[in-house]
């Protein structure tokens, strides 16, 4: 078994050691053919962010590592070199899974241990992609967090969250949680070839409206919206549309970001996918991590106006951390992460 380098936490700043070594490696059979997951067993599950961060929220779970959805444009693409894996195939097919992510939970959220923090689900990888399917980590994690009473949200791609929407009802009933999804775009063709292990967008639409007709939050990012590509007023108001029809508690949107070693890997798809816009991407993200800020404000406005045609919900403004938690949250904590 090769060497691997495990010295990391979620916050790669933080080099402390997270995992001893690889318990043990399973080839995916079945649906799962083509992933190889990696059992670690973790030191600590809930991640406290840096104070010194722009982020909404101040503790996350991410029972997986490495995502099978598979998005080029993915922002934890770069975790994975923290752990001596590659960027590209790698992450989208060696997938840790934290097998003893509900134990440790169950030990870190004790009451005389924890005070009841909003914790941020899909922060770095999918909790809901492929691998959940097999080990349920995320529906374990969240029975856990529902007997405490304690409140989270969680950001993903796949309707599989439906399959717990027991679960989340209960945990509704106690605290305050949001189920929220990503969906840059409901074109095919843009979806295929930047998503290609997610679910159809519209299945993800579906699920929104599913969740709100069950009394569980759910919003819509628009995130990230590709330059050229899925940013027509025409492709953008579309999916405004959907997700108003769905219910969707809130509609934010905005422009692909990136930097870094995820830069070179985004660039290297759009050589190879759409090489008619390779000049047009290096020009505009060449020496910025965002979109410059004429684009983002014309963004804005296509997609303020389609949400005035349609009537739906302005963006709701992310909370700021919670300096002095208690054990029954301001409903004004709820995440949207």
């Amino acid at each position: 078994m090769a060497e691997l380098r495990w010295t990391t936490t979620d916050a790669p700043g933080n080099k402390s050691a997270l995992f001893d070594a690889v318990v043990e490696r399973r080839i995916g059979r079945g649906a799962y053919t083509g992933l190889e997951f990696l059992h670690v067993e973790s030191r600590t599950i809930i991640n406290r962010i840096p104070q010194s961060s722009a982020l909404p929220f101040e503790y996350t779970i991410n029972a997986y590592r490495g995502c099978s959805h598979a998005c080029t444009y993915c922002f934890a693409r770069p975790t994975h070199d923290y752990l001596g894996l590659g960027i590209g195939r790698d992450f989208d097919t060696k997938i840790v899974v934290k097998i003893n992510a509900p134990e440790v939970l169950r030990h870190e959220t004790a009451p005389q241990r924890w005070a009841g923090h909003p914790i941020a689900m899909g922060t770095n990888t999918d909790p809901y992609q492929a691998a959940e399917g097999k080990y349920k980590l995320t529906r374990q994690i969240i029975e856990i967090l529902a007997e405490r009473g304690n409140p989270f949200s969680i950001l993903t791609k796949s309707p599989l969250v439906l399959r717990d929407l027991d679960v989340l009802t209960r945990a509704a009933e106690t605290a305050e949680i949001s189920v929220n999804f990503s969906i840059g775009t409901l074109d095919t063709d843009a979806w295929s070839r930047s998503e290609p292990g997610t679910a159809h967008p519209r299945k993800r639409l579906d699920a929104v409206r599913r969740l709100n007709e069950a009394g569980i939050s759910s919003g819509v990012l628009m995130m990230p919206i590709l330059p050229g590509i899925s940013d027509h007023p025409k492709q953008v108001e579309e999916l405004v549309r959907g997700a108003a029809e769905a219910g969707a508690r809130f509609i934010m949107g905005g422009y692909l970001h990136v930097r870094g070693p995820l830069k070179d890997h985004v660039l290297g798809w759009i050589d190879q996918d759409y090489p008619h816009l390779s000049r047009f991407y290096r020009h505009t993200y060449g020496t910025r991590s965002y979109a410059p800020p004429a684009m983002r404000r014309r963004l804005g406005g296509t997609i303020g106006r389609a949400k005035s045609a349609h009537g739906a919900p302005g963006g709701e403004r992310r909370p700021p951390r919670d300096a002095t938690p208690r054990k029954q949250p301001d409903p004004q904590l709820a995440l949207f992460a």
